[in-house]
């Protein structure tokens, strides 16, 4: 709840749009129709209604019209003269004027003239004033002995003066000694001259001292009136029944026509007492107010009225208002959120929070057994709930197939405005977002709420994108809304951050095809373009190697030719006319370590591995294959180990030999011989050394020729004599006979 002093300011400072007092150079008033302006009379009080629209973007002035003068209502003499002010956020303003206010011209305490002067200033040119002048006649003759008034500012009580008839038939009033006699010149006829304040402990004033303290003290015609502002020196708090009230306490003295009386006047207000739940402001007034009531009375009537005016009991139903009484107090129950009062947005810490506020007004009238006084007491009291926590509720609408993020953030005051969203890479306006493709969306409800919603493609750049799964994409759209409260201009933010999930990756594929001498390689780009790397064999695709490869490139595809000879190429298998060459292609995710698409393409290329000359010369080659991939070319032999490559590197090995050498075998068929050797990796290369291995190489690769036999020369030779025959000795030792057949041979030459 509002502390009285919170109250005080705040009637008179309204939100940077509504001022009492402040001082202006002089400016020429321009006079504007009252549109916006109603007034009226609400018991004791006259109340003027200001209308929004006629305030905004203004700053008020309100004075006071007493006859042929216009005083300026500071707070201060506001308060201390009785008028009061409350006004909302957006300047829609309430302006109460006590009956028995400084300026207000009485007629005999039933008929009263309250005029006042509002002066609005321009904040954009300051010279431009409006004005408007407000005359309201209030008829009022149904006054209490003793009338108690608790407004947002100050308290005032005010007392029937006893007549010469009333004291003789017993009216109360107290006797007065010597020590209490007025000067010849002090005051007028029924003037107050002086009074005792009670704090509790007495301290007295004269009627000069105490207005400059800041109090008033009058009398009417038949009434005698104080009135004092909150937290004054002279009042003092007091808990009653469990409520905090401040108390003013002072006996006037003041001069009657038949002599000098004196009068002892209370007032005291509620400056708490209240309960809050989510749903019901519940505001308790001690039911017996000690500082008021002596001894018993009896309970007249019981009113609940909001902002000043009464309300009878059909109205309090329709507004779910309820007024009851316990032992000890009386309670007013009030939904949070009734039409009589508004809510307000408020930042604290950046964080969005409301407030509801409602000025609820109880009167009591009750009489005194032993007297028979009847006392009024009536207090306007506004409340203020506690910083209520209203965090948005974010609803995510997204559909992931609709590839769009749709976001709705709510609920919010009508006084909230979205004035920017902060993206991953850029802040941007509403009028920027809209613009720029993204939709941003103000939604109004019929209880005067409102929502945003915003929509954004999972294309834009401004949204994030992840691939936990090489078919799967995940979008994220971090969001900061920033908002900022009307009128203060109080800017707050709100985090969203929106994640969704779609299949929808189409990755790259790649297809090849061979002719006798290349490898040609395509690879077509899926919907996340060349964002991979391309592995060529063991070897990174590098602009050097593709400019190697004669690659090109395009919005969808790139190209390669690869020679089966190249370095990246590897070979599978060597026949005698053909080499089966693969080539591997990768397309690589670095930062997944993710394949997204590769192809293992095997193609044989014509290639003689070995080539028979006419003149009895073979040549071969052996090739370093891939299931022996520690194989050396150079160390490779024919039969004859001494017979090495006339030429190898670190895939090739190449012979040239004779077929009379190396180790060539020859074998006859009917019109043809062949011609092998064999190319070999050999362990026991050197003499005298054990084997280590396998008596098999771990490489062998046969070689042959085949020679067409085109023509056959006979010819014979007989043996000469044999000079001596065969003869045995005797001897000892091992017998080996050697036995030797005389044959025809025959010379095949091609």
């Amino acid at each position: 709840m509002r502390t009285l002093e919170d109250v005080v300011l705040w009637g008179f400072m309204v939100a940077a749009v509504i001022t009492l007092g402040q001082s202006r150079p002089n400016t020429k008033l321009n006079l504007q129709s009252s549109s916006g302006l109603q007034s009226d009379c609400a018991g004791n009080l006259m109340r003027l209604l200001l209308d929004k629209a006629l305030a905004v973007g203004s700053q008020l002035e309100v004075e006071a019209i007493n006859g042929t003068q216009h005083i300026v209502l500071t707070p201060s003499l506001a308060a201390q003269c009785g008028y009061s002010m409350e006004s909302d956020p957006w300047g829609n303003t309430r302006i109460y004027t006590s009956l028995m206010g400084c300026y207000v011209d009485n007629k005999e305490d039933t008929t009263f003239n309250v005029g006042l002067r509002l002066r609005l200033f321009n904040h954009q040119s300051p010279s431009k004033v409006a004005s408007h002048d407000v005359s309201q006649t209030c008829s009022y003759s149904r006054w209490a002995t003793r009338e108690i008034l608790c407004d947002r500012n100050y308290m005032e009580v005010s007392h029937h003066m006893a007549t010469p008839a009333a004291q003789s038939k017993g009216q109360a009033q107290d006797d007065k000694d010597d020590a209490n006699a007025i000067p010849g010149e002090s005051g007028e006829a029924h003037g107050i001259w002086k009074m005792t304040f009670f704090t509790p402990e007495p301290v007295p004033m004269v009627l000069a001292e105490a207005r400059q303290a800041g109090y008033t003290a009058m009398t009417t015609s038949a009434r005698l009136v104080m009135r004092s502002p909150y937290n004054m020196a002279e009042t003092y708090s007091e808990e009653v029944a469990g409520i905090p009230m401040e108390v003013f306490r002072v006996s006037a003295y003041y001069k009657a026509p038949h002599g000098l009386s004196v009068v002892n006047l209370a007032a005291a207000c509620p400056t708490g007492g209240v309960l809050f739940t989510e749903d019901v402001i519940s505001w308790y007034v001690p039911r017996r107010v000690t500082p008021l009531v002596d001894g018993t009375f009896k309970t007249l009537e019981m009113l609940m009225g909001i902002n000043g005016q009464r309300l009878d009991k059909s109205q309090m139903t329709a507004r779910g208002y309820t007024l009851s009484v316990t032992d000890f107090h009386i309670v007013i129950e009030i939904p949070v959120g009734s039409p009589d009062g508004y809510y307000k947005s408020h930042a604290p810490d950046y964080q969005y929070h409301i407030t509801y506020s409602v000025e609820p007004m109880l009167e009591v009238l009750w009489k005194a057994d032993d007297t028979q006084d009847e006392t009024r007491y009536k207090v306007l009291f506004p409340i203020t709930t506690p910083l209520m926590p209203r965090p948005p509720h974010v609803k995510d609408d997204t559909v992931p197939e609709n590839r769009m993020f749709s976001v709705h953030l709510g609920t919010f005051l009508h006084d909230v405005e979205l004035k920017n969203i902060t993206f991953s890479t850029v802040v941007l306006t509403v009028e920027e977002c809209n613009a720029g493709g993204f939709a941003v969306q103000e939604h109004r409800f019929p209880n005067g709420t409102k929502s945003f919603s915003l929509k954004v493609p999972f294309d834009a750049n401004v949204v994030l994108k992840h691939n936990p799964e090489p078919l799967v994409t995940v979008y994220f759209l971090p969001l900061v809304f920033g908002f900022v409260l009307l009128p203060e201009e109080t800017a707050f933010a709100h985090s969203v951050d929106l994640q969704a999930s779609l299949q929808d990756v189409v990755l790259p594929t790649i297809t090849g095809t061979c002719d006798q001498n290349v490898f040609y390689i395509s690879v077509k780009y899926g919907n996340r373009g060349p964002d991979f790397q391309t592995l060529v064999g063991y070897q990174q695709l590098t602009p050097d190697l593709g400019e190697i490869y004669n690659t090109k490139v395009n919005d969808t595809h790139f190209s390669l030719v690869v020679p089966y000879t190249a370095t990246d190429a590897a070979y599978e298998l060597m026949t005698s006319d053909s080499i089966r060459a693969r080539l591997d292609i990768l397309l690589w995710d670095p930062n997944n370590n993710w394949v997204l698409s590769d192809l293992y393409l095997a193609c044989s290329f014509p290639l003689k591995a070995t080539e028979c000359h006419p003149n009895g010369t073979m040549t071969a080659m052996a090739v370093k294959v891939e299931s022996v991939p520690n194989l050396v070319p150079s160390m490779l032999t024919l039969k004859d180990q001494s017979c090495k490559p006339v030429f190898s590197n670190d895939r090739f090995a190449q012979f040239s030999f004779s077929v009379d050498s190396c180790g060539t075998t020859r074998m006859f068929f009917d019109n043809y011989m062949l011609y092998e050797n064999e190319i070999g990796l050999y362990y026991n290369n050197k003499k005298g050394v054990a084997y280590t291995s396998p008596v098999d190489p771990d490489y062998r690769q046969k070689v042959s020729c085949y020679y067409v036999v085109n023509d056959t020369q006979t010819f014979s030779y007989n043996p000469g004599t044999i000079s001596k025959e065969p003869a045995a000795e005797i001897g000892s030792g091992h017998l080996m006979i050697h036995h030797m057949n005389t044959t025809t041979k025959q010379k095949i030459i091609q």
